[in-house]
């Protein structure tokens, strides 16, 4: 994903990435925001507990201070505590979760990809592109987050994807969500994908 940092706490926070030693991963943890909004210090009033640890894979800055990231997301994270230490962007102590591929989860990943193929051909018959199958990953695990990143879906299920226990039940979720998104798009002629149409640069 790319991202456009600008803010002056998210500047100081890939300063300090930067600091890092040059053999050290540049991390960082990324949350949704449940209530609230992204731009400002105070306005994402609620976050979610589960989110996704993201590593710098090249940085570029502008004059004027501001950044331009390219960051891949590597692994998940449960929020325990957030820390009053006063650094001037938010930091927490965090629990890794761990990714297990969980029962049966060959056999989910053989229907959602069927069921993903439908959904591609009939996203395309109304003039949306979206990534071919054909350069997902085959096992399982991997695999269910491709196929969680390539649905065009609200956060709320995008959330629901990122914490399943499971590449298993992740699949299972996935594929549910493709049924339904097959019958809409069996039944409107028009359907309005919102903000995951767009493939411009995230902001912060």
């Amino acid at each position: 994903m790319p991202l456009h940092v600008f803010e002056d706490r998210y500047r100081s926070l890939i300063a300090d990435l930067l600091d890092l030693p040059a053999d050290e991963p540049r991390r960082f943890g990324v949350l949704c925001i449940e209530i609230g909004h992204e731009v400002g210090e105070m306005s994402a009033h609620q976050l979610c507990d589960v989110g996704c640890v993201a590593e710098m894979r090249t940085v570029r800055k502008h004059e004027d201070g501001r950044f331009d990231l390219l960051v891949e997301g590597v692994s998940r994270f449960r929020v325990e505590e957030y820390l009053d230490d006063g650094s001037p962007y938010l930091r927490a102590a965090i629990t890794p979760m761990p990714d297990e591929v969980g029962a049966d989860a060959d056999a989910y990943a053989e229907r959602a990809g069927r069921l993903f193929t439908v959904y591609r051909d009939r996203l395309q018959r109304h003039g949306i592109p979206i990534d071919s199958q054909d350069d997902f990953p085959a096992e399982p695990l991997p695999l269910s987050y491709a196929l969680s990143a390539a649905l065009l879906t609200d956060r709320h299920d995008k959330q629901e994807l990122l914490e399943s226990d499971h590449a298993a039940a992740r699949l299972e979720r996935a594929g549910e969500l493709l049924r339904r998104e097959n019958r809409l798009l069996s039944t409107l002629p028009l359907l309005p994908a919102g903000q995951f149409m767009q493939h411009d640069v995230n902001l912060n």
